[in-house]
């Protein structure tokens, strides 16, 4: 069945970044703009391109502080009397940069106006793509991200009445909004990611479960570094689908990053787009209403490929796999899938499958204890 679907894009996304030297690159957002505007998938009867708008103040503290909203707004307009480094900014990988606070409220925005429209059944299924920052905090900056999208537009959903499950597979464990919601019973947080002894942020363990009303409502997946499609996708099926439908969310928010990738130089997960596709196909067949955030990926060739693919799901169309001409000639790349996977040898497969399978033991054993 085909669903109404919203994707919420922007130049003002892409308009400012971290700096030339920063991995996170905007080009990433332009990408896969341009690509599904290429493809034409915009002009489906059942899609919407919508411009978002910036995050207010009012909804910005919903999860952050005022006197951290403050700091940001100060500290990217240059003003005197402001601490940098008292809210984690500072060179490397969280620079303050021009156009920040602007950048970081529109990205909160297009999240929080896909929430709403979610809520209002107004789509059924809703792409933010500049979403998914999923490692800042209430008062500080971490991960490179300014502002948690995700959990501004969570807690609006929670004060207005919805059951919400928080799917996150970016390699990086989604800290940030399982933190916000760790002692809450109406957000079920589920994060898939590399081992936190092998990458940031360094959490994300099996025995993170919740705290208080929040106990059992945070499921963590720490997968070891080479994990292949082949295991990922075992273990995914073997917790999500099952958690998702005990669950009974009326929404489920996504944070799709494409940093598991292969390619990706900042992790060391080896997914494939065939990977990615599966993961889509499950997320949307379990999801009554569905909000996908983007988040990681720093192969800029990888991701607007693996987004692409994420709402040609969402919206039920078909992508031809050959790029469109004019995307190949401006950004290069021939085929919208990959056409291999990782290379990895048979040893290394089967002690990551070994390892994958006692993870995922762990896992069923404390969920047995709370379902």
């Amino acid at each position: 069945m085909t669903r109404q679907a919203v994707f919420l894009s922007s130049p003002v996304i892409w308009k400012h970044g971290h700096g030339s030297n920063h991995p996170l690159k905007p080009e990433r957002l332009l990408r896969t703009h341009k690509l599904l505007q290429e493809y034409g998938a915009f002009e489906a009867s059942n899609v919407v391109l919508k411009e978002p708008v910036p995050a207010t103040e009012d909804e910005l503290v919903l999860f952050h502080s005022p006197e951290y909203v403050d700091a940001v707004k100060g500290l990217s307009h240059g003003e005197a009397g402001y601490s940098a480094g008292k809210y984690g900014f500072g060179p490397g990988d969280n620079p303050v940069f021009e156009g920040m606070y602007e950048n970081a409220c529109i990205t909160v925005g297009s999240t929080l106006e896909a929430a709403k429209l979610l809520a209002d059944n107004q789509c059924e299924v809703a792409f933010s793509l500049a979403g998914g920052l999923h490692h800042g905090g209430p008062d500080f900056v971490s991960g490179f991200c300014v502002f948690n999208d995700a959990a501004v537009a969570i807690q609006w959903l929670v004060n207005h009445g919805f059951r919400v499950a928080y799917v996150d597979i970016d390699v990086h464990h989604g800290d940030g909004v399982q933190d916000a919601f760790y002692e809450s019973d109406k957000v079920l947080t589920i994060s898939f990611h590399q081992d936190g002894r092998t990458l940031f942020p360094g959490t994300g363990y099996v025995d993170e479960t919740g705290r208080g009303n929040g106990e059992g409502y945070s499921i963590n997946v720490p997968l070891p570094a080479f994990t292949h499609d082949a295991a990922y996708l075992w273990a995914f099926e073997e917790i999500v689908p099952a958690s998702l439908d005990q669950f009974q969310a009326d929404i489920v928010v996504t944070q799709l990053g494409a940093d598991t990738h292969y390619k990706d130089p900042l992790a060391q997960l080896m997914l494939s787009t065939s990977a990615h596709e599966a993961l889509y196909k499950l997320l949307d067949q379990h999801s009554p209403r569905w909000l996908a955030l983007g988040g990681g990926g720093y192969a800029v060739e990888v991701v607007p490929r693996s987004w692409a693919l994420a709402f040609e799901r969402m919206s039920g169309q078909s992508l031809p796999d050959e790029l469109p001409p004019n995307y190949r000639e401006q950004f290069g790349g021939e085929w919208l899938r990959d056409r291999e996977d990782a290379q990895i040898d048979q040893a290394t497969r089967d002690w990551v499958m070994s390892q994958v399978i006692d993870i995922v033991e762990q896992v069923k054993k404390i969920r047995a204890a709370y379902v």
